[in-house]
């Protein structure tokens, strides 16, 4: 195994030829480089160093590096990452140049990442009870360390006994597929690199190790660190509800990008209301049916679905699938062969939706019983108000916000928009958010659910997440002459 220890430096003249001495003989078992990156010190750490590295017979190749310009404690650990990554290392152990982590502890936490049982090994100094306290670690560092995990295991949904650990190992083949180089130069780099190997799918293990306080100066200003910690957590959960989005949190298991589109089956939602409205056995069209979660459903009513999407779907027996891209393509089949026209979350990603909406209407009206079901998101939703009041609009990689939205309707817009070309509106509901996609499948989720559905029916305008609408074609002029002059013919008889 490669291995490159990565040693942040900033004004550690005095303590780096003894943090260098206190590297195990035995991690010559590796292929073996220690990288020093003084961060721009205005003492002599670099020359400390350089210093070191000539008097000393070492187990070890030592290099040793300097900027020009400081970069901060993220941004130097970023610059120590990309080394690691161009030169091929399979691991990268992080050391702070004070002392404060024990090199010694180095073997023992190589051995999951040697194993193959996690991505990355954190230092832990809150694994073994009273331990923080006896290495001298200030009282107030240990509330604040605690309280500030409490809340990020809380909102990420995590169970680490520590986020505030600098003592790390990472998998250069893991670290390659985050996008560390956006995150923060501050002190705060930590916290935004954990979320994203949770995000990404992989697995942090922690080991206890000792708690080391001596005469080292600290840089970091405890209230600014507290509050950046706290931020960049609550931006990752908001982001899950779709309020927020940041890329670096956005990449899933094996790089690929969270699937926009899901099921919403298990709690009210737009696709609860079109499964109850649609009559057994119906005919019906599912336009962009993405997941096909919808045509699955209703399938088991005994309807006949042809579902149409621009991905490709396998047809069954009782759903038939057609390529089309809306934006572009004519309807590949007639609308007089169905009795119900799905549209759930389509119309807002439409490039012109006003066009599309007169090509339906002159299809349905030719089949004036067609009930067409649409939804989209409500703009006006209280949270998207909060949003704009502070001065954030954050598209995102779903929600009412999801990146992909060409047009934003609110009740009053979406009626305007159907009811203007030539459609009646049946009936309009507000639908709620769907807190389990964000919080999980949990009773905390589902109340939120309930709750929101009460507060839809004080003011459905502000407090709807999603706007659900059937609608009908009303009849075309043409339809309406040819039965006057079939019932003139009637009378005439």
């Amino acid at each position: 195994m490669r291995l490159l220890i990565l040693i942040v430096a900033y004004n550690h003249e005095q303590k780096i030829g003894s943090v260098l001495s206190r590297i195990p003989s035995d991690i010559e078992n590796f292929d073996t480089e220690v990288l020093i990156l003084d961060d721009s010190s205005s003492d002599k750490t670099f020359e400390a160093s350089l210093t070191y590295a000539k008097n000393k017979d070492l187990p070890f190749k030592l290099t040793v590096l300097y900027n020009p310009v400081n970069q901060g404690y993220g941004g130097n650990q970023k610059i120590g990452y990309h080394y690691a990554i161009q030169n091929g290392f399979d691991t990268v152990a992080l050391i702070h140049g004070d002392g404060q982590y024990a090199p010694e502890c180095l073997p023992t936490l190589l051995e999951p990442l040697l194993d193959g049982s996690a991505e990355a090994v954190f230092g832990s100094r809150m694994l073994e009870r009273g331990n923080a306290l006896k290495g001298g670690m200030p009282l107030y560092k240990f509330v604040g360390n605690k309280i500030l995990t409490f809340y990020q295991n809380l909102i990420l949904g995590e169970h680490l006994s520590e986020f505030h650990s600098g003592y790390r190992l990472y998998s250069v083949e893991a670290l390659a597929k985050v996008r560390f180089e956006l995150n923060t130069n501050n002190f705060h780099f930590d916290t935004e690199i954990i979320i994203q190997f949770f995000r990404a799918g992989l697995r942090i293990k922690e080991l206890p190790i000792p708690t080391f306080y001596g005469d080292e100066i600290c840089n970091v200003d405890g209230i600014r660190y507290a509050w950046n910690v706290f931020k960049a957590t609550s931006v990752a959960g908001m982001q899950d509800l779709g309020i927020f989005n940041d890329i670096k949190y956005n990449v899933r298991p094996n790089g690929v990008e969270e699937t926009i589109y899901k099921s919403k089956l298990d709690f009210e939602s737009s696709h609860t209301h079109a499964i109850d409205v649609v009559a057994d056995g119906a005919r019906v069209l599912d336009i962009g049916s993405a997941g096909n979660y919808i045509s699955e459903k209703l399938a088991e009513k005994g309807c006949k679905v042809v579902a149409i999407d621009r991905e490709v779907g396998v047809s069954t027996n009782t759903v038939t699938y057609h390529q089309a891209d809306l934006n572009t393509d004519m309807l590949p089949v007639e609308l007089g062969k169905f009795d119900t026209v799905l549209m759930l979350d389509i119309i807002e990603h439409l490039t012109d939706p006003e066009a599309f909406v007169e090509k339906l209407r002159n299809a349905g009206s030719k089949s004036p019983d067609i009930e067409f079901i649409v939804s989209t998101g409500n703009i006006a939703f209280f949270i998207m108000r909060f949003m704009l009041l502070i001065g954030q609009f954050n598209y995102g990689k779903r929600g009412i916000l999801d990146r992909t939205h060409t047009r934003l309707f609110t009740f009053a817009t979406i009626h305007r928009l159907f009811e203007q070309r030539g459609f009646e509106v049946l009936s309009s509901t507000g639908i709620p958010a769907p807190f389990p996609l964000a919080l999980g499948d949990n009773a905390l989720a589902i109340s939120l659910v309930k709750i929101n559905s009460l507060l839809i029916k004080i003011n459905r305008g502000f407090f709807s997440y999603q706007i659900f609408l059937r609608i009908r074609a009303k009849h075309s002029l043409p339809w309406l002459l040819e039965r006057a002059h079939s019932r003139l013919s009637d009378k005439e008889s």
